[in-house]
């Protein structure tokens, strides 16, 4: 009798336990899932929002993050967990297809029928048979779940569905666009927007709340527009391979690794176009073109290295400290001879003490063998530039930056745009370059695209001097292009 009232006593506990905490109630409503310090945190954002929410704050959540890591399962256990605790609410979810709206409902009816949930929410009930339009009960079907003897309900409909007549507290919306071809026209992002506009933003109680949980398409899809509009919005952004140090996770570690470990994203990473990646898995839209540097103007690409570039420069761009919030070392390293381009030949890319930054580029010299070693004569670079002047034989530049980095870019743009800088057509580094330089100056770090910029002005003005062997201004043909 004692380990049966024992057992009783841990259930309400439970129970309890769940009610009032809705990480307790993912676990408890979900034991067999995977779980990560992602899923904990977003869960406790969503925990923050609902008590915003009853505070009368009328908050608003936009949360960025990878596809298929889980978010949308999130939201639907949260929707049905808000539902429970005010089986009055009204809630209008929506998505860019009615496949992904019915599927949530479908989820939410089968939580909703669960044992589980009944036993936690015993005053949130639906429907016990699927109800159309029979006047006088209460609506159970794909596009309407309403709850017995309340006034609540949960709608879900498509980007541009007919709402008219309906009125929300809890507004949901869950990837607006369908895919890469509604994001780039111009015309679905603007229709999609009005929609937000004159549709569903006015459905809105006094008192409502909204909560976006999403793929990054487009810097200007609904969501970008949202956020650029209305300094009041909440935005979290989970990059799939973190690019900083983070509370939870070094760079270059996986958001979900117990879902999507980290050689999975970098095999996606590796097969997608480099502005896809950004965006889609990244959250880092980046404006079809560019503002300094056009994609279209680094088509031209190489398989493996002409023979005839033989000469070599490394080109670094130091930073000062290794904390998170420093900027890296990069060195990029370039190829070329009398017959051709610019040929990026590798990146090197990583945040560190001194030390070891000079052993890197003693390493990388004995590697390559450079004609040149670019150092900008500032921070961390003129103690290393004295240094290796005094200790090595290193074929040593010091370079002085004049300007600001968008100075220096807009000064080397001709010279991208006439075709001569090439990348290759593959890399582990080339989806991370692209972006910085696609995005430059809006990128979050810009220190490989100032390394670019420091050896192109250097090759050219030692081009006009006479001082070193460059490329002409033509390019030649070749089977490796």
């Amino acid at each position: 009798m004692k380990s049966l009232l024992l057992e009783a006593a841990k259930e309400l506990k439970v129970r309890r336990n769940a009610r009032i905490s809705f990480f307790e109630y993912r676990k408890e409503i979900r034991p067999d899932i995977k779980w990560g310090w992602w899923q904990k945190e977003i869960a406790e954002e969503l925990q923050q929002f609902y008590e915003d929410f009853i505070a009368g704050k009328r908050p608003k959540l936009v949360i960025q993050a990878p596809p298929q890591h889980g978010k949308s399962v999130q939201i639907i256990d949260f929707i049905s967990w808000l539902a429970g605790k005010d089986p009055n609410l009204q809630t209008i979810y929506t998505s860019f297809s009615d496949r992904l709206g019915i599927r949530a409902n479908l989820r939410l009816q089968r939580l909703y029928d669960s044992q589980t949930y009944k036993k936690i929410f015993s005053n949130t009930k639906i429907n016990s048979s699927n109800a159309v339009t029979i006047s006088g009960q209460y609506l159970r079907n794909r596009e309407i779940i309403e709850y017995v003897d309340h006034d609540g309900f949960f709608r879900n409909t498509t980007v541009r569905g007919s709402i008219t007549g309906e009125s929300l507290r809890i507004g949901i919306i869950d990837d607006p666009l369908r895919g890469r071809a509604d994001a780039n026209s111009d015309a679905i992002r603007d229709a999609a927007w009005d929609w937000f506009t004159d549709d569903f933003f006015t459905r809105f109680s006094d008192d409502a709340g909204m909560l976006a949980i999403l793929t990054r398409w487009h810097i200007d899809d609904p969501i970008g527009r949202l956020i650029e509009r209305n300094k009041d919005v909440r935005v979290l952004t989970y990059p799939a391979i973190a690019e900083v140090d983070e509370p939870h996770r070094k760079a270059g570690e996986a958001l979900f690794p117990e879902l999507k470990s980290l050689e999975f994203l970098l095999e996606r990473k590796e097969i997608m176009d480099s502005l896809s990646w950004a965006s889609l898995y990244q959250q880092r839209p980046t404006p079809p073109g560019g503002t300094i540097f056009k994609v279209e103007w680094l088509k031209l690409r190489y398989n493996v290295l002409p023979d005839w570039a033989n000469m070599c420069v490394h080109s670094w761009d130091t930073a000062n400290k290794t904390a998170e919030i420093n900027d890296p070392s990069v060195c990029t390293m370039w190829r070329y001879g009398s017959s051709g381009g610019y040929h990026l030949a590798d990146v090197f890319n990583r945040r560190m003490d001194y030390p070891t930054l000079k052993r890197m580029v003693i390493a990388l010299a004995e590697r390559d063998n450079p004609d040149a070693i670019l150092i900008e004569d500032k921070s961390s670079g003129q103690s290393l530039i004295q240094d290796l002047r005094s200790s090595t034989n290193l074929p040593i530049i010091s370079i002085e930056p004049k300007g600001d980095k968008v100075f220096r870019a807009n000064e080397v743009s001709a010279t991208v745009e006439s075709g001569r800088l090439i990348l290759p057509n593959s890399s582990p580094w080339l989806a991370d370059y692209e972006s910085e330089i696609f995005s430059f100056p809006n990128s979050t770090f810009k220190d490989q695209v100032d390394s670019t910029t420091q050896f192109l002005q250097w090759v050219k003005n030692a081009d006009i001097k006479g001082e070193i062997s460059v490329v002409s201004t033509s390019l030649a043909s070749s089977s490796d292009w």
